[in-house]
């Protein structure tokens, strides 16, 4: 049935991002008086399962500009989540954009709705794993180690190796092993690809 067909396409994410992506081409090709293909390549889909791989999740993206060399510092990302919020702050003090969650303060109990990070604390990691990024210091972790890295119980080098890579070593579920293990049973899966590095990245406390 139509209505049947409908229900689903509603929840299949890659039917909602071929009917987002493929008008985008299209003008983009427009414009450009181009054809082909205008995406790099398909999209990935990954439920992050804890803590610890939304913030790897959250400066990745916040930190892709400065990787790609198209911006200096946090504040000058163009398009990011972190510099609407330093915005923001800086009009206000303790203001975040209402577009975006806000930041909740770290785990506890009868905490408000929101990311379970302290801004602060977010914003400090951000700039010094931008500042590695940026100078091109690998595996050159400085003494002032942000301490929500010690919280979330996350190794420097294996932090800076996320920050630039998130998107590579996993596939569909990101968390620690119990997490991922706990999410497959949910889903009926046997296994899924990517649990080692789970491990190796998020491991146990």
């Amino acid at each position: 049935m139509l209505v049947d067909r409908w229900r689903d396409r509603l929840i299949d994410i890659s039917w909602f991002m071929r009917c987002l992506n493929e008008p985008i081409a299209r003008a983009a090709n427009l414009e450009d008086d181009a054809t082909g293909r205008f995406w790099e390549g398909r999209f990935k889909s990954q439920a992050l399962l804890d803590e610890r791989a939304l913030a790897a999740c959250m400066a990745y993206v916040d930190l892709n500009p400065i990787q790609s060399r198209l911006a200096d510092s946090p504040e000058t990302s163009a398009h990011t989540s972190i510099q609407r919020r330093i915005r923001a702050s800086q009009q206000q003090s303790n203001m975040h954009p209402i577009e975006l969650l806000s930041f909740a303060d770290n785990p506890r109990k009868n905490r408000p709705e929101g990311i379970p990070f302290r801004y602060t604390d977010y914003l400090e990691l951000v700039d010094w794993t931008g500042r590695i990024l940026r100078d091109d210091k690998r595996g050159a972790i400085p003494a002032n180690l942000p301490a929500i890295l010690v919280r979330l119980n996350i190794y420097p080098k294996h932090w800076t190796y996320l920050a630039k890579d998130f998107e590579s070593p996993f596939k569909s579920l990101v968390g620690s092993v119990h997490n991922v293990k706990q999410a497959c049973e949910q889903l009926g899966k046997c296994w899924v690809q990517g649990i080692r590095h789970c491990r190796e990245y998020f491991p146990e406390p």
